[in-house]
Order: C-alpha cells, then sequence, then structure tokens
C-alpha cells in the first residue's frame, strides 16, 4: 500500500507540475520578460501583426509581457538606441542615416517586402513629377531619411532642392493639400485610401517609380545591439510570435482589422478593413517568408544616396539589418 501511495503521489506531482508548465511550455511562475515596442508613427495597418500577437496571447506564450507605445516626435531610433525601448518601428532610410550618426540599432525583420510610399498632390494642381517642385510647399515629419529621399529625387530631376519649402505636417494629412501644403508623402494602403474614401483626387508617384532603387524596406522592426548581445533568445521570441500575427493578418484580414480597432477605436472599421485587405497580399509578397530581408535593397538604397550627393559613402547592409532571428 506504501509503494501504491508513493506512485500516486508520483503521479499527481507531475500531473501538477504539467498543469503548472502549461500547453505552451511557459511556466506560469516565471517572471514575464517586459517588452517595449515604439511605433513609428501612430497605430495603423502596417503594426497589425503585432496587435493581434498582443491581443490573441501571442506574446505571452512566449512569456514576454510587450507593451506598444507611440514615438515621440520621431525619436524611435535613438530611443532604442539607448535603451528606452525594446524593440521599434522605423525605416530604412531613417536606419541609414542613424547608423551612419553612429546609432547602435539593428533591423531585425521588414513589415513589408516593397516599399508601398510614394509623393503626393491634388489631382489639379498640375504637379506631377519632381521636376515641379521648385517654388512649392512640401509637408512632412521632419526625418533625416525623408529630407534625404525629397533632396536626393530633386538632384536627379536637376531640380534646386533648397527651392522646396520644407514644413512639418499640420498632422490633418490629405485634408492640408491646397492649403497648407502642395506635396506629402503618403503610404498607399493608409494615407491614400483616407483621401479616397473621402472623395479627394490625388496625383500619387510611388518613390519606387521614380527609381527602382527606392523600392526599400519602410517599415522594419529594429533593436539595439546591446538586446542582440545580450539577450538573443528574446529577439528569436519576439519575432516568433510577431510572426505568427502576421500570419493571421494574411489569413483573415477583416477579422485582424477588428483587433486593431479594439487598439485604436477612433478609426473608421471600413477604412481599416480596406486597408488590411490591401496589405494582406504585401507582408511576405514575394519573399520567401516574413520579415526576411536582403542585402541588394539596402544595398541600392545607399548606392542611390552616395550617387545622389547624400552619403559620401555606402553604409554595408550588415551594418543594418540582420535575418539570424528569423524563422527560430
Amino acid at each position: 500500500m506504501k509503494k501504491l501511495l508513493v506512485v500516486v503521489a508520483i503521479i499527481l506531482a507531475a500531473a501538477f507540475a504539467f498543469t503548472a508548465y502549461g500547453s505552451e511550455g511557459q511556466n506560469e511562475n516565471t517572471e514575464m520578460k517586459q517588452v517595449t515596442v515604439i511605433l513609428d508613427y501612430i497605430p495603423n495597418t502596417n503594426h497589425t501583426g503585432m496587435y493581434v500577437a498582443l491581443d490573441k496571447g501571442y506574446y505571452a506564450q512566449e512569456g514576454l509581457d510587450v507593451t506598444i507605445i507611440e514615438p515621440t516626435e520621431g525619436a524611435t531610433n535613438t530611443l532604442v538606441a539607448v535603451g528606452k525601448g525594446t524593440f521599434g518601428v522605423t525605416y530604412q532610410e531613417d536606419l541609414t542615416l542613424a547608423r551612419v550618426a553612429g546609432l547602435n540599432i539593428k533591423a531585425v525583420a521588414t513589415l513589408i517586402q516593397h516599399n508601398t510610399s510614394g509623393f503626393v498632390s491634388l489631382k489639379d494642381s498640375g504637379i506631377l513629377s519632381p521636376e515641379d517642385w521648385e517654388g512649392k510647399t512640401y509637408a512632412g515629419w521632419g526625418g533625416s531619411g525623408e529630407n534625404a529621399v525629397v533632396q536626393a529625387v530633386m538632384t536627379q530631376a536637376g531640380k534646386d532642392f533648397s527651392k522646396l519649402n520644407m514644413v512639418i505636417s499640420d498632422g490633418l494629412g490629405f485634408e492640408s493639400l491646397g492649403r497648407s501644403c502642395d506635396l506629402m508623402w503618403f503610404f498607399e494602403a493608409w494615407d491614400c485610401v483616407q483621401a479616397s474614401m473621402a472623395g479627394v483626387e490625388l496625383n500619387y508617384l510611388p518613390c519606387n517609380e521614380l527609381d527602382a532603387r527606392l523600392d526599400y524596406y519602410t517599415p522594419v522592426i529594429i533593436t539595439s545591439e546591446d538586446v542582440i548581445d545580450s539577450d538573443p533568445q528574446l529577439v528569436e521570441a519576439f519575432l516568433r510570435a510577431t510572426e505568427k500575427g502576421y500570419a493571421d493578418a494574411i489569413a483573415d484580414p477583416d477579422a485582424c482589422a477588428e483587433i486593431l480597432l479594439k487598439y485604436a477605436p477612433d478609426y473608421d472599421i471600413e477604412m481599416l478593413k480596406i486597408s488590411q485587405g490591401i496589405l494582406a497580399g504585401k507582408y511576405i509578397d514575394d519573399a520567401q517568408s516574413w520579415g526576411t530581408m536582403k542585402d541588394e535593397v539596402w544595398d541600392n538604397y545607399t548606392a542611390f544616396l552616395v550617387e545622389n550627393g547624400i552619403l559620401d559613402a555606402a553604409v554595408p547592409a550588415s551594418d543594418c539589418y540582420t535575418n539570424e532571428f528569423l524563422g527560430k
């Protein structure tokens, strides 16, 4: 009988241990790792996969307590570099110049495989190409990478960048066009959708049609080299959960638009679903898997900047990104 009781006790102890450990392999008593993600902009459909991963518990299953916050005046790169954010969302053009400035950050995944942004003006403005930009007012968000691209495309068109009036956007989006500015930089699946739904007709100049080398990664997920060196397992876990979120956004964009609405309730759900439907086919697009990047895309962009006098020398792709934490 004593032997039987011992066996029963062992079985019960094992069963309790399995329950405490959980079906996902995460001990409930284990302290969750605190992770802060700093966005590049207000929450939008570029970010949906992260909100899905948060909402469905994919991060929690990896032992991560994730908080997603909006940026402070475009300072995401700097904040991540100094450890104020574990991960951030930025753009290849800004990250490239951040590396030149000495910030120890790297891209660890791209959210979209191809550049879905471009320059816009009102349909009846007569502004059809960078050749028409001299004497006009451009409203942007003030990023160094943004200025570099604008200057480079004007230089390529044989125009004087100093004759373009650069101002900070007033936040009104397409409503500013024809009023406080003539030109803006829009994301096709977000800003252009909003303008179309409001009946505003635009001239849209995709960046990657102005020059194929502007088909760069935007946006991308970044972290600091300090995080990469000190806790590579954290990076792997975060990206593993994030990839699951984007897989859901691809498979069921309408449902995931509803999830995004929970975290950004001021948006119109019809607009979110249209935008989400557009991006569902662009998160992976022609890549073999979500998040992966190529040297040639980084190298082509820096070559474009060097050719147009923005950079003195190219920045090695290996300094800017890594795929080593994807697919783990």
